[in-house]
């Protein structure tokens, strides 16, 4: 089957409206879980005569609005939905779009007989008239909905990726939060770092007479760091590398990505790394915050262990 394709933006200062609906056992719980990463405002099962009304109220907000329904909503009839909607869509102020999601009724059965969980037309009967009953019901959904998405053969996953190329809204790719931070491996490593870079094949300026005290954030430490022959080449790829993979942990919904430079005090090498780098994600369009764990530690020789 065809992808379908992303909807047509919508014109300038139109409220974004977007109706969910598809078989249960098909992923709207999901796709509605990535639309509100995204930025979208949600409900689900919300009771359909009460839709005007809620799209009249969340006009205040101006955030895209994404409403879950199915055959489990009050009030659900198809033919009256659609003609609810028609009159939504004629709205100048809504750009409205709607989504089915469709799934093959023998993969349905055998998530409904995984999770154990009661199809809501089954019940009495066995899991696949329930089924077969519900898909005749939203034939006439299925038939008007502008996007389909068959998640037959789909993972959790597959679905959340389709579902952000599909509706992400702009500024949502941007909202990474990127932490960069430096430590000491004498001190422990870092519990929840994503990237852990080890910075300590440098030339250690604690050995070096009058960096001792000073940190990577002063200057002579840092012109004392460039001075190895192995920091610039090692520090661009290692900056190509994080410019690759940023944009992809983005893109599959990673809220949070924290990398984290070591050397053996967490005062010298990772320090400057850590603040070089940061720069670097600055200028290629990231906003990082930098942490630094062992800055105010205090310098020891027994820590360091030896000249490297």
């Amino acid at each position: 089957m065809t992808p379908p394709a992303a909807p047509s933006p919508p014109t300038a200062g139109k409220r974004q409206l977007l109706l969910v609906t598809g078989l249960a056992g098909a992923g709207k719980s999901t796709a509605l879980a990535v639309l509100e990463d995204l930025g979208w405002e949600t409900i689900d099962n919300f009771p359909v005569r009460m839709l005007k009304r809620l799209v009249t109220m969340a006009d205040e907000t101006g955030a895209p609005l994404a409403i879950g329904f199915d055959s489990r909503t009050r009030g659900f009839v198809p033919a009256d939905i659609i003609a609810l909607v028609k009159d939504l869509g004629a709205r100048p102020d809504l750009a409205l779009t709607s989504l089915f999601l469709d799934c093959a009724g023998g993969e349905l059965e055998r998530r409904f007989n995984e999770t154990r969980r009661r199809h809501p037309m089954a019940a009495g009967r066995p899991v696949l008239e329930g089924i077969a009953a519900e898909r005749e019901l939203l034939e006439p959904l299925r038939r008007w909905a502008e996007v389909l998405i068959d998640t037959s053969s789909m993972t959790s996953n597959d679905l959340q990726t389709r579902v952000r190329e599909l509706f992400a809204v702009p500024e949502a790719e941007a909202a990474l939060t990127l932490t960069i931070s430096s430590f000491g491996f004498a001190r422990g490593m870092p519990p929840l770092a994503d990237l852990v870079f080890d910075m300590r094949f440098l030339d250690n300026p604690h050995w070096v007479p009058g960096l001792k005290e000073q940190t990577g954030q002063d200057a002579p430490v840092g012109a004392h760091i460039e001075k190895d022959p192995a920091f610039a080449e090692a520090f661009a790829r290692i900056r190509d590398l994080l410019l690759l993979l940023l944009p992809r942990y983005a893109a599959q919904g990673k809220p949070y990505v924290h990398v984290a430079f070591g050397c053996t005090g967490g005062r010298h090498r990772s320090v400057y790394t850590a603040e070089t780098m940061a720069e670097a994600l600055r200028a290629s369009g990231f906003s990082p915050t930098v942490r630094h764990r062992n800055l105010g530690s205090r310098a020891t020789d027994a820590i360091e262990g030896d000249r490297r």
